[in-house]
């Protein structure tokens, strides 16, 4: 019986080896090909009503310093509408990619995206969460 144990135990450990090899093998800095549709799905969630987004623009995929690493990071830029369909006023927005997979997308602190190359965004603008939009 302590043979079956020693076995298991055996496996249990080849296999988080494993997993972590596999972690390690993974280059962080892909260039993130479909940061468009990630980032979409990732912020429309966070809008109280994502339908009629105003001012929408992106930057495309820039490597930055972000602490001792570098890291691809995408600049977003939107005026989405309340709950009570005002308007909140112009949020920028970072993306982290790792992997070429977006990480995080967090709003940008003051001038973590100064200075970027926005791009209309018309998806966003067009976007509509399934309601009548027109």
């Amino acid at each position: 019986m302590s043979l079956c144990v020693l076995l298991a135990l055996g496996g249990a450990l080849a296999a988080c080896s494993g997993d972590a090899k596999k972690a390690e093998d993974v280059n962080p800095n892909i260039f993130p090909t479909d940061y468009k549709r990630e980032i979409l799905n990732t912020l429309t969630p966070l809008f109280e009503d994502p339908n009629y987004v105003h001012d929408a623009g992106i930057t495309e995929p820039v490597l930055r310093s972000t602490g001792q690493d570098q890291r691809y990071t995408v600049c977003v830029r939107s005026n989405s509408r309340s709950a009570s369909h005002l308007y909140t006023g112009v949020k920028e927005r970072i993306g982290y990619f790792y992997g070429g997979h977006l990480n995080q997308l967090i709003e940008a602190s003051q001038g973590q995206c100064a200075g970027a190359a926005y791009q209309p965004w018309p998806e966003l603008e067009k976007y509509c969460a399934g309601k009548a939009c027109s």
